[in-house]
């Protein structure tokens, strides 16, 4: 096992990797920019290195000041978190070709799963469902484009081949949207993501988002930790999450666990991963592989007792899984609701002082979050600053506990969206469970017309 790491990080992630370092005696350095001096994680780290202003570009996503702070602190290993550099194949590379451990997948596995295009044909090869569409990225001539939308069925949906975090793509429900909406799109994903690719899938009409978790060792040992519900999403950000997903059997979890686990053998995978898929008509369609820790990942803990950082940690020194499929047992429900510092139904984001912050506690009460009373949230990063996970012995019993969390729960100085999440539980809608992923915002534009 390593002796000291370097988290490449910010925020609640950067503390949870350091609750699991202290559990296995490893210590832990942390990066900072200017903006987070005063963050809690910094004050717990056993060494703390600021490597920049507080633009991203200018420090969390400065790839040689990163390294030269592990080679500085003589770490062994880096652990990027999630966000940031933690899906860059690029970064992976450097930091391997530096004599570091890279605490995650082989480059060569981010690369082929981050190009949608390269991900999709690596599922087609290992038997995963994916979603109908084009065979490889769109080309250039308006006519071709129409014959293959033409071939799949509108209403297709638009999408980047380097994109991610819900940008870069647009839906087209006629012929005569599709040249706009090619151009707009192509436009997009060059700004954002530096490749005007793009491709082309049936957009499904209610689809739920259901993504697996899977553990993988560099000797083919590979695992799944069951399926977590993330359909609760505005904008295609997620907002709500539980496990295990309502609705899904028992044969239908193992069919596509299993799949998910080929498929990871097929790439060769090694670390932590999720499989996102959507999910119609009791049918799973590959989306994308997220090839890091997820935010969502403690709902997923609470439902198997694995702790999946300390087991990214073991993997990442070599050792074989710890575990084998017959060793996972799913039991009880688990709730998780992001917190965001932000006006509950504009959504205008709320940084600042915080003046007073009180959690909740108590028995099946989860709180992984980096602020405290006398924080004051910057402007410059996501402006989620805590997750609270609820964890009962059914679904019902997980929702009251989260909603009797969430009343303790208070802040003062800022704004959260805690009564969102609040409104969320007590409708009717979402307490029948199993909706798709525009429930939230045809919820939120009835709200509106009230």
């Amino acid at each position: 096992m390593f002796e000291k790491i370097l988290i490449a990080n910010r925020g609640e992630i950067a503390l949870r990797i350091q609750r699991s370092c202290r559990e296995l005696g490893i210590k832990s350095i942390v990066i900072y920019s200017e903006a987070d001096k005063d963050a809690k994680y910094v004050k717990l780290a056993d060494e703390a290195v600021c490597i920049g202003p507080a633009r991203s570009a200018q420090s969390y996503l400065n790839i040689p000041a990163i390294i030269a702070a592990a080679e500085i602190t003589n770490a062994q290993a880096i652990h990027p978190g999630y966000g940031f550099l933690s899906e860059n194949a690029e970064f992976a590379k450097r930091v391997e070709g530096s004599g570091f451990v890279f605490i995650g997948p082989k480059y060569e596995a981010i690369a082929t799963m981050g190009d949608k295009v390269k991900a999709k044909e690596a599922m087609i090869k290992a038997g995963v469902p994916v979603v109908p569409g084009s065979e490889g990225e769109l080309p250039l001539s308006t006519p071709a484009v129409i014959k293959i939308a033409n071939k799949i069925g509108y209403p297709v949906i638009i999408k980047a081949v380097s994109g991610g975090g819900g940008r870069g793509m647009r839906v087209v429900h006629s012929e005569n949207e599709l040249e706009n909406a090619l151009e707009i799109t192509r436009t997009e994903a060059q700004a954002g993501f530096g490749n005007p690719a793009v491709y082309m899938e049936k957009f499904l009409t209610k689809p739920r988002h259901i993504e697996i978790q899977v553990l993988a060792d560099e000797y083919g040992n590979v695992i799944h930790l069951g399926e977590r519900d993330c359909s609760m999403q505005r904008r295609h950000q997620k907002v709500i999450e539980e496990a295990p997903a309502p609705g899904i059997s028992d044969k239908i979890r193992k069919e596509i666990g299993a799949a998910c686990i080929k498929a990871c053998k097929v790439i060769g995978y090694r670390g932590a991963g999720t499989f996102e898929f959507l999910y119609e008509d009791e049918q799973f369609f590959f989306i994308e592989m997220n090839t890091r820790v997820q935010v969502e990942h403690t709902i997923t803990e609470m439902i198997t007792g694995i702790d999946i950082v300390k087991e990214q940690l073991y993997i990442a020194s070599g050792e074989k899984l710890r575990y084998k499929q017959s060793d996972v047992k799913i039991t009880g429900h688990a709730i998780q609701c992001r917190i965001n510092a932000e006006d509950p139904f504009t959504f205008v984001p709320s940084p600042g002082k915080i003046d007073v912050c009180h959690f909740a506690g108590g028995i099946g009460v989860r709180v992984d979050s980096h602020v405290y009373s006398g924080y004051t949230v910057p402007s410059y990063y996501d402006s989620m600053i805590a997750k609270i996970i609820s964890y009962a012995d059914n679904r019902a019993h997980a929702i009251n506990k989260m909603k009797g969390a969430l009343t303790e729960s208070s802040f003062s100085g800022i704004k959260t969206n805690i009564p969102l999440h609040l409104e969320l539980l007590n409708d009717l809608g979402f307490c029948e469970g199993a909706k798709s992923i525009h429930y939230l915002e045809h919820y939120l534009k009835n709200k509106n017309k009230i």
